[in-house]
């Protein structure tokens, strides 16, 4: 009977999804784990109970947000929910920093094309990252379960870490701080500490209830909508959909920016912060800025 039931709704997706006007919205909650940057500011004597409750707080808004998917049947637009920002916040460092969270733009697939493009701004400059969607090698999983009413299936694959997003920064593991300095000489330079593992694995939930190759950020090729993508980091839930709605939104591809691709954005990045890393060197270690 439940594969009766499941096999009729498959049938009706499929036909909703070939009509010409499809469209479909879902919004995503996606949140990082910051365990092991609490571990360091705990154990740091020179951060107050004060500054250590600010700087988690700011570290919520990091690593703590909402995106809306707008897709139709070979397009997508991700982007951030847009939220109003307090009176006087400093802004420039979160816009960067959510640069380097795999957010801070529109993020278009066309899965028919497999290309990408993205709007990002770093360090005041606005950049067109366009390139070929990353190839993800699926593996089919027998694991099913639901999300938000949708039966979903699970796929794993395996894909290369970005070095330009922090969200894949791991602490280093024993062995890899053989050298590092004696605890009398430590600063409270949190990229002494941290690494980029070569590859990551990814475990997605997709639904064939709504039949198409899309997910959030750069996930994809799938036969059914990503509902849940998630690292041993961070997770990215659905936790809400709406299928043509009265009112169309436009699936367009960013224009602004210099064009670059993945690779060289990558590497203008990564320059960034090795130049920032030694500015902290030279100035005694981490240093931490809230508000004004």
């Amino acid at each position: 009977m439940k594969q009766i039931l499941l096999a009729a709704a498959l049938f009706a997706a499929t036909t909703l999804v070939r009509a010409q006007d499809f469209q479909g919205m879902a919004v995503y909650e996606s949140k990082t784990s910051t365990s092991d940057i609490k571990t360091r500011m705990e154990s740091s004597k020179e951060l107050t109970p004060e500054m250590r409750a600010m700087a988690e707080n700011m570290m919520k808004k990091m690593f703590e947000k909402t995106f809306i998917l707008n897709f139709d049947k070979t397009t997508s637009v991700y982007k951030e929910e847009e939220k109003l920002e307090a009176p006087g916040q400093n802004q420039v460092p979160g816009r960067m920093m959510s640069s380097m969270l795999g957010g801070g733009g529109t993020f278009y697939k066309n899965v028919k094309d497999k290309t990408y493009t993205v709007d990002k701004e770093f360090m005041g400059k606005e950049f067109l990252v366009k390139d070929s969607l990353p190839k993800l090698d699926w593996k089919m999983e027998s694991e099913t379960k639901q999300i938000g009413g949708y039966n979903c299936f699970k796929a794993t694959a395996v894909r290369k870490a970005s070095k330009s997003d922090i969200r894949n920064f791991r602490p280093k593991k024993a062995d890899d701080k053989k050298d590092a300095k004696p605890e009398k000489e430590k600063t409270t330079n949190l990229m002494d500490d941290v690494e980029v593992p070569d590859t990551i694995t990814i475990t997605a939930w997709y639904t064939p209830e709504i039949p198409i190759a899309q997910g959030p950020e750069n996930y994809w090729g799938l036969p059914g909508l990503i509902l849940e993508a998630s690292d041993d980091k961070t997770t990215i839930l659905c936790s809400k959909i709406v299928l043509n709605a009265k009112e169309k939104v436009a699936i367009k591809a960013p224009t602004n920016g210099k064009v670059v691709n993945q690779k060289e954005y990558d590497e203008i990045v990564i320059k960034k912060m090795e130049e920032l890393r030694e500015m902290q060197g030279r100035n005694g270690g981490f240093q931490m800025r809230i508000g004004n």
